[in-house]
């Protein structure tokens, strides 16, 4: 077993080395004609975490957790066919609507976008939009609308990942906001749904969606490839990953070479079949890499909680400790360690905007963040008036 050290001033990694696979196969794209031969390569990769502003600065990642439960409670009052509801519609879906605080108090939060007045019975707390949270959600249901087949290939491409073609819908639910589906996407399917899609039974009593046909997709990275010419879209091709390097950090000489081996192994995109990869193989290693590359390209941030995405560890065949490819792999990844949660940020989306296209999603959320931060400074004025009113009455 050989052991590397890899450090700078803010960093320190170490790597195990042990035998790899470098696989050769022939030219007519059999996946059972190849052979294997044992070099060398590392496993494990251990790294200590390295700040970058710029990462940690995107509001939509890290405000997501307010962000999710006041679009959900827009949606409930939007959706009522009056416009407003009171407050005991909604005071008890609190965990439904992952409320990290009474629903009341979370409401009156945001003044910006929703609007508290004496409802007609009982003298009830009622709540309906501001006029400027109205016209965003105008906004929003048109970009579901026009974008509905877009919506659809996201959803389409997530279940062709897995091995058997089909998800559980709690899992599907727990990824639906990352997807950028609206929160009744599932209850519709008659509308939201192609003839592509069948609910079926799965293990457990689980009820999933499948995806039916013989639809070829091609990786983000495929696609990228191809119109780059560094590929013509045939099986198992050497595609390099886009790689953008943190300010200040250098790899030693023998880590610098084995990357550069690495970019050069067979790409295996996540939907193909894999089965006959060893899973100890560097080839293996790129496979995971591709498919964790190809999952935050389907989201709209291009990030999402470490720890969200352990639910599709299964479902995607990734080995137990999976993760680590994020530490493995920094020059793809970054680990932001904002508002107490690690959260996985694919680079390229920010380094390169043409490489991935941005979901018009994104700029709705922003948008709605605006107000958040609309309603911080009408909550600011409201106590700097109620400090002035105490001052003069004394």
């Amino acid at each position: 077993m050989l052991s590397i050290c890899w450090s700078t001033t803010k960093t320190s990694k170490k790597l195990f080395c042990h035998a790899k696979e470098i696989v050769l196969f022939s030219l007519d794209k059999d996946p059972l004609s190849y052979c294997c031969i044992r070099k060398l390569s590392y496993v494990n990769v251990y790294m200590k975490w390295k700040k970058n502003r710029s990462y940690d600065s995107i509001e939509t990642i890290y405000r997501s957790p307010e962000l999710k439960p006041l679009i959900s409670l827009k949606n409930s009052i939007a959706q009522a066919p009056s416009g407003c509801i009171p407050i005991s519609d909604v005071s008890k879906r609190g965990l439904v609507l992952d409320v990290p605080i009474k629903v009341a108090k979370f409401l009156r939060r945001y003044p910006s976008v929703f609007e508290e007045f004496v409802g007609p019975q009982y003298n009830l707390p009622w709540f309906r939009l501001t006029p400027k949270a109205m016209e965003i959600d105008v906004e929003e249901k048109a970009i579901y609308e026009d974008y509905k087949s877009d919506l659809q290939l996201r959803l389409k491409k997530l279940i062709l990942m897995t091995r058997e073609q089909r998800l559980p819908l709690r899992i599907i639910q727990g990824v639906q906001w990352y997807l950028g589906l609206p929160d009744n996407f599932l209850k519709n399917p008659d509308i939201n749904l192609d003839s592509s899609f069948r609910f079926v039974e799965m293990e457990n009593g689980d009820r999933g969606l499948a995806v039916e046909g013989e639809e070829k997709m091609m990786s983000i990275l495929q696609k990228n490839a191809v119109q780059r010419g560094l590929s013509n879209g045939g099986w198992m091709e050497p595609i390099p990953f886009p790689l953008f390097p943190s300010r200040g950090l250098r790899l030693k000489r023998k880590i610098s070479a084995w990357l550069d081996e690495f970019q050069k192994l067979p790409y295996v995109s996540p939907y193909e079949d894999f089965s006959h990869l060893s899973p100890d193989s560097d080839i293996a290693e790129k496979r995971v890499v591709g498919v964790l590359h190809e999952l935050l390209c389907l989201f709209v941030e291009n990030a999402a909680p470490r720890k969200k995405l352990l639910c599709l560890k299964k479902f995607l065949s990734l080995p137990q400790k999976f993760h680590k490819a994020f530490e493995r792999h920094p020059h793809m990844f970054y680990l932001s360690m904002k508002a107490h949660t690690c959260t996985a940020i694919l680079k390229e989306a920010y380094e390169d905007e043409a490489a991935i296209e941005r979901h018009p999603l994104f700029t709705v959320r922003k948008r709605y963040i605006e107000l958040m931060d609309d309603s911080d400074r009408i909550l600011k004025q409201r106590r700097s008036n109620t400090h002035f009113c105490l001052l003069r009455s004394c």
